[in-house]
């Protein structure tokens, strides 16, 4: 295994932006970016597959499985099942399908470093755009986690992050979002300050 080519950090032209579910503009890795990665770090060698999908109320869910060199990685994807903005009716259960993998696919391979540094859980800093919360925190000296001495959020912090987020009608992704949006991590990389931030938060929605 390569993890020199894995933990690379990709070209700013390969960075896209959107716009996230409350507004602000998130940095992400295009699905292509990410194959041409596993390519090059694996010799093509490498296989993923769906293990599992389900349609969760107006999202699908799928359950992938990327294996490369010995080593399998399992990640859940999702996406927002695409209707048709006149008649409410769903446009195509396959490309939903195919996009939902495509985020299982991108989700197993942070779990062998690539595009990590973009949530906060790699050795890069990244290139990820931040919000003024967290560029003042960076002014003030408090970096992200990752030496500065800041210690991660506790189970009991993280476990509240979500269950207030369920309470306000939103779905795992939504949360997921919102945390990166705010701090440019996924909940599992806040600090304990961090968490407390986006627990006001939530509470204040």
């Amino acid at each position: 295994m390569n993890r020199e080519v894995l933990e690379r950090q990709f070209d700013d032209a390969q960075l896209k932006t959107k716009t996230g579910t409350f507004g602000n503009q998130v940095s992400y890795i295009e699905g292509a970016a990410v194959i041409a990665r596993l390519n090059e770090a694996f010799e093509a060698m490498w296989s993923f597959e769906v293990i599992e999908h389900k349609v969760i109320e107006d999202e699908i869910v799928v359950l992938g499985k990327l294996s490369a060199d010995g080593i399998s990685k399992s990640q859940f994807g999702s996406t927002k099942i695409t209707r048709n903005r006149d008649t409410g009716e769903i446009v195509s259960t396959g490309d939903d399908l195919k996009a939902a993998s495509t985020d299982a696919l991108k989700k197993c391979t942070t779990l062998l470093g690539v595009g990590l540094y973009l949530y906060g859980g790699g050795n890069g800093t990244g290139n990820t755009k931040s919000n003024s919360k967290s560029n003042n925190q960076s002014k003030s000296g408090n970096d992200d986690g990752n030496g500065s001495g800041r210690t991660r959020l506790t189970n009991k912090q993280l476990q509240a992050i979500f269950s207030i987020g369920k309470s306000k009608k939103m779905s795992q992704r939504d949360i997921k979002d919102y945390c990166i949006e705010v701090f440019n991590k996924v909940p599992d990389y806040l600090s304990k300050e961090e968490a407390s931030t986006i627990i006001q938060e939530l509470q204040d929605k």
